[in-house]
């Protein structure tokens, strides 16, 4: 494979802007931006939460999880481009029946904590949160795919899934929420 990265410092966003794949400039502070970075820090924070040292299964299905965010934030960077599949979204919504089969069914609201990786994997699943509302409010002046909204919204539900399994393995007891009333 051809170096694809060659110079890291452009100098071409000193000046409040950035370019989109598809070559336009926008300012940095744009809602298109605001998704991009959105989707960095969520693959940041899942690079965390492997970097817990995960079973394998879960490892792997977050690793993938990067891969489709890089998927994702391509797509947003170029207007128009939908290259998320289906088949993705799909893959989501098999880890969640996956990861929840073996789990008790929740009677109480579970705080974020626990072992050290479920924690980390709750920080991700709010900034997953915060990237699905960025992508809503991007779709609301501009067109966004549909399947990007959709996936974003099951990732929450995995990470929060995960989560608890990794509670689970760790055999930490999920902190759960009690009204100081």
């Amino acid at each position: 494979m051809a170096d694809r990265l060659t110079r890291i410092t452009t100098r071409t966003g000193d000046d409040g802007t950035t370019g989109l794949g598809d070559g336009s400039r926008v300012g940095k502070d744009a809602p298109r931006i605001a998704v991009l970075g959105d989707l960095d820090e969520l693959s940041s924070a899942i690079g965390c939460v492997i970097a817990q040292g995960l079973p394998e299964a879960l490892a792997t299905l977050l690793a993938t999880i990067q891969n489709d965010l890089f998927d994702l934030g391509g797509d947003v960077s170029i207007p128009g481009r939908e290259t998320l599949a289906t088949a993705q979204l799909a893959h989501l919504d098999a880890a969640i029946e996956t990861l929840r089969a073996p789990l008790p069914t929740l009677r109480d609201f579970v705080l974020p904590g626990g072992s050290r990786a479920a924690a980390a994997c709750h920080l991700a699943r709010a900034v997953s949160r915060r990237a699905e509302r960025s992508l809503v409010a991007l779709a609301r002046v501009e067109p966004v795919s549909q399947l990007a909204q959709r996936y974003l919204n099951r990732l929450s539900d995995v990470l929060f899934l995960a989560a608890r399994t990794l509670n689970a393995e760790a055999k930490q007891a999920e902190p759960i929420w009690t009204s100081r009333r």
